[in-house]
């Protein structure tokens, strides 16, 4: 869908995960500082800069109720290198990894990478989502070595409560998995919901690997840097397939990154009132098309899945190249995330492109 925006002149862009409000000036400049001062030129540790550890240690114990050592942290070329890293050191060739579908693609794509197999069990959509217990028990084989969600979750904006974590982890346990978390939306939560780490539950510190990045918490997009966490197990085991495909990841969005956590948040919490105000417009925006589109409300994240009525014999990939070259407007199809019959809709834009994007859409419609 990018590649045909760009043969297309003034699209509106409700597609992208992208932040498009800018990486706050106090992290810029700390990065600036730190190429002047000339600590930037040469890599860090594998496991990246001890300073940035020791601040992301501190944030996990008071964010996400982890008690984690300097050591037990790697810093990585964002999320999803971590979570590369990560399957590529749990998955042998053969292993079945389960995936709570619709879903990330690239999770996806990574099991395959590492030679498993990724089995996809659908969430519960008119519960907004919710995770399928039954389905997912009766997806485990001898075979199984891990389950991998994010949570909030990309496409479709659930946001998995205490209860159903609890439930999730007693089946990690009962069957001997590890699970594998991205956690990239975690300060993006709205309607009193609640991020929680299931790393942080009894009996879970040892079995999971939970990934981060700073590329949505502080806008820093193109910085390209991120962190998990896991015990020394499997850190050890991480780092052998961290190095091979990053070294270390850049050394002055290490810095950058260390700014964003000893600097003021109150830019995160603008982030995330922001995220609100625009999800709440474009559910607005979505109610005056009903004969189009069905969605079930995001809890969590800046994306949202509706569902869209398709005429017959035609898919989501169909709908929005059609809407892309008919009507200018740049949407994300749901195949991509195995949610045949959506399309994803970004709402960390500004509002103007919203209102110009259902502009068009309801001429588009109409016509």
């Amino acid at each position: 869908m990018t590649h045909l925006s760009k043969q297309i002149e003034d699209v509106a862009f409700i597609s992208w995960a992208k932040p498009t409000s800018g990486t706050p000036e106090h992290i810029n400049r700390a990065a600036m500082q730190a190429i002047e001062k000339n600590l930037t030129g040469g890599y860090s540790e594998n496991t990246g800069l001890e300073d940035l550890r020791e601040e992301i240690a501190k944030k996990l114990e008071r964010d996400n109720h982890i008690k984690a050592d300097p050591s037990e942290i790697m810093i990585t070329v964002g999320a999803i290198e971590g979570l590369a890293a990560a399957v590529l050191a749990v998955v042998d060739p053969g292993d079945e990894v389960i995936i709570p579908v619709p879903g990330y693609s690239t999770h996806i794509r990574q099991v395959v990478v590492a030679s498993g197999k990724p089995v996809l069990v659908p969430t519960i959509e008119e519960q907004g989502f919710k995770l399928d217990f039954d389905r997912l028990k009766d997806a485990i084989t001898p075979q199984t070595k891990a389950i991998l969600f994010s949570s909030p979750n990309n496409p479709v904006g659930s946001v998995y409560g205490e209860e159903d974590l609890r439930t999730l982890a007693g089946i990690a346990q009962e069957h001997n998995l590890l699970v594998i978390t991205d956690e990239a939306y975690e300060y993006f939560v709205f309607d009193g919901e609640k991020h929680i780490s299931i790393a942080s539950m009894e009996g879970m510190r040892e079995r999971v690997i939970s990934c981060y990045t700073f590329t949505k918490t502080y806008a820093m997009t193109g910085w390209r840097i991120g962190y998990l966490h896991a015990v020394d197990e499997w850190i050890r085991q991480i780092e052998k397939t961290h190095i091979p495909l990053a070294i270390c990841a850049p050394v002055v969005s290490q810095f950058a990154a260390l700014e964003a956590l000893r600097g003021p948040q109150d830019c995160v919490e603008e982030f995330r009132r922001h995220y609100q105000t625009t999800r709440d417009l474009m559910c607005e925006r979505l109610d005056k098309i009903p004969h189009v589109f069905s969605y079930q409300k995001p809890k969590g994240s800046y994306l949202m899945f509706p569902r869209v009525e398709l005429p017959e014999g035609k898919d989501s990939k169909t709908f929005a190249i059609n809407l892309l070259q008919k009507a200018r407007v740049s949407t994300t199809p749901g195949i991509a995330f195995k949610g045949e019959g959506h399309v994803r809709m970004s709402f960390c834009v500004p509002e103007e492109t919203i209102h110009k994007a259902f502009d068009r859409m309801e001429a588009y419609f109409q016509s």
